[in-house]
């Protein structure tokens, strides 16, 4: 079972990426939940919501987590006992996992064409309108979706919109990093964002500058 990437953003931050191509008995193999988890685990409809779900739990166990070193919070947000900062995503075959001392979130998005369909919902799509119509404009999209999905992640407060609140500043798409800032209950907020492109699949992670 072998780990897709492994990304060391910093000496107290790394992440990893699964890919999934097990089985789900393969990937059930070994692993123990807690009741809460369990409970979750088994209202799972779709198989590949529960290959994710286990799959997390084989990248928590490469940190030397288990289960059993989670608790979720009102939202659901994730947390480790040990006081540090943890962020989870999965989409479709692949999840991913952060780990730091720094508040961090990280999404995983594949990238789809139905993405400039909903762009207006939370970005203003007028500005990328020099792209034209076809990949780069879905790349682009998916980058800041992403963006705005981990940041959300990682700043954890009930109200937090994508549209006013989250600010993504431009980026080139070559240079795979970017800055933000949330504004919130009138306080300002900026983070740092790098990003990467997989099979058609675009993952971001952000990182407090705190």
């Amino acid at each position: 079972m072998p780990i897709y990437k492994r990304i060391t953003v910093d000496e107290h931050t790394v992440a990893l990426i699964w890919k999934i191509e097990e089985s789900l008995d393969s990937l059930e193999n070994g692993i123990e939940l807690t009741n809460y988890c369990r409970d979750r685990y088994r209202g799972m409809k779709s198989e590949i919501h529960k290959k994710g779900f286990m799959s997390i739990r084989h990248l928590l166990s490469e940190f030397g987590y288990s289960d059993f070193d989670l608790e979720y919070d009102e939202k659901g947000k994730p947390h480790l006992k040990d006081g540090k900062h943890i962020s989870i995503t999965h989409s479709f075959e692949f999840t991913a996992v952060i780990v730091s001392n720094k508040k961090v979130g990280i999404d995983i998005e594949k990238q789809r064409d139905k993405i400039k369909l909903i762009a207006p919902k939370f970005t203003p799509i007028e500005e990328y309108k020099a792209l034209g119509d076809g990949e780069d404009l879905i790349r682009k999209l998916t980058i800041v979706w992403g963006a705005k999905e981990s940041l959300y992640k990682l700043y954890g407060k009930k109200g937090l919109l994508f549209l006013h609140d989250i600010f993504v500043e431009d980026f080139n798409i070559s240079e795979q990093k970017t800055t933000a800032r949330v504004t919130h209950d009138q306080k300002i907020t900026f983070y740092t964002l790098n990003f990467m492109e997989f099979e058609n699949f675009t993952c971001v992670y952000a990182l407090a500058h705190e």
